[in-house]
Parts: structure tokens; C-alpha cells; sequence
């Protein structure tokens, strides 16, 4: 068993942590800061490519169809809404039959979750929600300690005021759920303000690793989450929103780095890893 869950957290780690360094350094990000800052997004959309090739859509490039995006979407939404709690089997057979496809389609939007780290299959036993180990979660937030800061710096570079209009239009809505207290939509728009941003920067790739890792932190908070300790304020967004309209770009970068280690300390990532369970203290 010991084999297996290290086998699945290296797995995990590539897949989700490791991967997006490795994805800058790939397209030739190799200027990383100190401070674990990526420079130079701009490059993805605006460089010229070595040899021309046929344009793909964002669909292609994500590896989607309009059928199986829409039930990968709907399976997302479930987990970042905290419906589907980690370590929840997904039957293909019920999937398939509640989506009113075949085994095979549901067989491919849940390779397409394990390959992002949202599920984790299991030879003979299916498909799992995933649950995040503390080791894991804290390399998820490194990786979007590096990520963010290079989105915030392109969107202040090319957002337009429509941009941050739409970043306001969000956040109203986070306030709006907070007043209700919806707890579940307050989580998934929190989330969805930051895949927000990317869909702005309009990097496919980077759209698809915040998304990734957007779906994951979500877990990790279902998972992780101290009850005594505040929810990050909704105030937060409101002030990253304010410094890049205002185009202070290193402002709007402490801030985001700020909000995310607030999001982290409200979390109890101090349980001990692979701690041997005393089964004569049980049973004795």
C-alpha cells in the first residue's frame, strides 16, 4: 500500500506541481526571480513561430469536444462546489447513465480528470476523486506562487477597462454569495476569480494550468480547511482588481502573493505524513 500512494503522489506531483515549471522552461521562461517570479508571458501570443503550422482552436489544444467539455465541466463544478467530496467513487456505468452517454465517452473525461490530478484511478477498483496528501497541497500553492504573479503582470500590460469591469462583475457576485451564505458558490467563484484572470491573459495552455490548479486548491480546501480560522475577506480580489487598474504591477503581485498565503495559513497543513496507527492502542 505504501508502494502504491507514493507511486500516485509522484504522479501527482509531476502532473500538477512540477509540470508548470517544467512548461516554462519548455517554452523558453528560463528567467525566474527570486522572489519565484515567470517573466515574459507575453511571449506565448506574440512570437514568432519557427515554422508555420496549421492554427488549432483552444478546444483542440485543450483536447476537448463540446460534448465530453460539457460533462468534464459539470464534474469539475461538482468538485470545486464541493459536491463531490474527495475520495467519492465515480461509477462510469452511473455516470454514463445520468449524462446519457456510453461507458466509453465518461472513460475519457475521467482520463482527462486524472491526467489534471483531479481524480485518481485505481487498477481494479475505478475512478476516485482525488485527495491531495499535505505535501501535495503545499506544492500546489507554490506552483501558483510562480504562476500568478507572471498572469498579473500581462493582464496589467494588455487588460483593457472591459477586463476589470468583468473582474468587478465577479467579485460582486463572491459578495453577493457571502451575504447569502453560500458557502458552496462562495468556494467555486473564489476559485473561478482566478481562472478568470487567465481566460483574460488568453494563453490556452495557461488557462488549462490554472484551471488545474484551481480544481486541486479546492480539494485541498475541502480537505484541509480549520474551521476556527477565518475564510480569506472579499475585500482581497476588490484590492488585486484596484492595483492593476491602477497599473502598479508589483502592488497587484504582493497582493496576489499575499492572498494566497492567506488562503494557505487558513488551513491546518501541519497533520504528520504517513503516521503508523497503533493498532494495540485501538484494539488492546
Amino acid at each position: 500500500m505504501r508502494d502504491e500512494g507514493a507511486s500516485r503522489e509522484k504522479l501527482f506531483v509531476s502532473g500538477a506541481g512540477c509540470t508548470i515549471v517544467a512548461f516554462f522552461v519548455t517554452i523558453g521562461f528560463t528567467d525566474v526571480t527570486g522572489e519565484g517570479q515567470v517573466q515574459g508571458i507575453d511571449a506565448l501570443t506574440e512570437k514568432e513561430p519557427s515554422r508555420s503550422r496549421k492554427a488549432r482552436s483552444t478546444g483542440q489544444i485543450l483536447g476537448t469536444n463540446d460534448k465530453l467539455d460539457a460533462i468534464y465541466e459539470r464534474i469539475l463544478a461538482a468538485v470545486m462546489e464541493h459536491r463531490l467530496i474527495p475520495g467519492t467513487k465515480l461509477v462510469e456505468e452511473k455516470l454514463a447513465g445520468v449524462f446519457q452517454v456510453n461507458r466509453t465517452r465518461i472513460r475519457e473525461v475521467l482520463s482527462r480528470l486524472a491526467y489534471e490530478g483531479v481524480v485518481t484511478t485505481i487498477p481494479n477498483r475505478g475512478a476516485f476523486v482525488a485527495s491531495p496528501s499535505v505535501e501535495e497541497a503545499r506544492h500546489i500553492f507554490q506552483a501558483r506562487r510562480i504562476m500568478e504573479p507572471a498572469l498579473i503582470r500581462s493582464l496589467v500590460d494588455k487588460g483593457s477597462p472591459e477586463d476589470f469591469q468583468k473582474l468587478h462583475a465577479h467579485v460582486a457576485e463572491e459578495r453577493d454569495a457571502r451575504e447569502r451564505g453560500d458557502k458552496r458558490a462562495v468556494i467555486r467563484l473564489s476559485g473561478e476569480f482566478h481562472l478568470l484572470i487567465a481566460e483574460m491573459v488568453a494563453s490556452p495552455p495557461l488557462i488549462k494550468l490554472m484551471r488545474e490548479l484551481s480544481s486541486l486548491t479546492c480539494l485541498i480546501i475541502l480537505l484541509y480547511d480549520s474551521p476556527n480560522v477565518p475564510a480569506c475577506p472579499n475585500h482581497e480580489h476588490t484590492d488585486i482588481i484596484a492595483a492593476m487598474e491602477e497599473g502598479n504591477i508589483e502592488k497587484a503581485i504582493a497582493l496576489m502573493v499575499g492572498h494566497l498565503d492567506h488562503i494557505e495559513a487558513t488551513l491546518d497543513l501541519s497533520l504528520p505524513e504517513d503516521t503508523e496507527v497503533d493498532l494495540e492502542a485501538i484494539f488492546g
